[in-house]
């Protein structure tokens, strides 16, 4: 369960303010249709969490625990540093997508958004940290959910009062906790 608890949180607070947020703030106000595009995000989600974990699962079982934990110290504090640095949505990077209906969008967009997303990463880094695929994927998953479900349904003006630097710098903070202790069970 702790792995289900930290992915969940991490997630959550790494996915405040990033470009697939922004994406949810974009197809929220040119669908105004929610429940579609929380669906297409959900599954969208769940299809790359599951790739990712798959991956973090993979590397686990391939490598020693120094080496793993050696591996996920240096992610975690990479995906610190990344974290500290605020998304923006580049149009070239969305598909032209909005003729296929606010659900494909969301589930195609956000998909492709989530490649090498730093919230991706994040899962691959758990999954291969607690062995526990299943709640890892389940809790980044949810984390996604968490921090897209409201922009969806509250649009800008939820978005625009939140404290972005400082849930980014707690954020930051909670990976570099996590990567000196991934350090530290290395040196251990």
């Amino acid at each position: 369960m702790e792995a289900f608890f930290v992915s969940t949180g991490v997630v959550t607070l790494a996915e405040i303010g990033d470009k697939t947020q922004l994406l949810a703030l974009l197809l929220a106000a040119r669908f105004r249709r929610p429940w579609p595009i929380i669906w297409g995000i959900l599954l969208a989600t769940v299809a790359n969490h599951a790739l990712a974990g798959a991956v973090g699962q993979l590397i686990s079982d391939l490598l020693s625990d120094t080496w793993l934990y050696s591996l996920s110290a240096i992610s975690f504090l990479a995906v610190a540093a990344w974290t500290l640095v605020p998304d923006k949505l580049d149009d070239d990077n969305t598909p032209p997508i909005s003729r296929y209906g606010a659900f494909m969008a969301a589930l195609v967009a956000f998909f492709i958004a989530e490649m090498g997303d730093k919230t991706q990463i994040a899962t691959v880094v758990l999954a291969a940290q607690f062995d526990a695929y299943l709640w890892v994927v389940l809790g980044t998953t949810l984390g996604m959910m968490v921090a897209n479900v409201p922009v969806v349904f509250l649009g800008n003006a939820a978005a625009g009062k939140l404290p972005l630097g400082l849930i980014r710098v707690i954020t930051a903070l909670i990976f570099l906790a996590l990567g000196l202790y991934a350090g530290w069970l290395a040196l251990g």
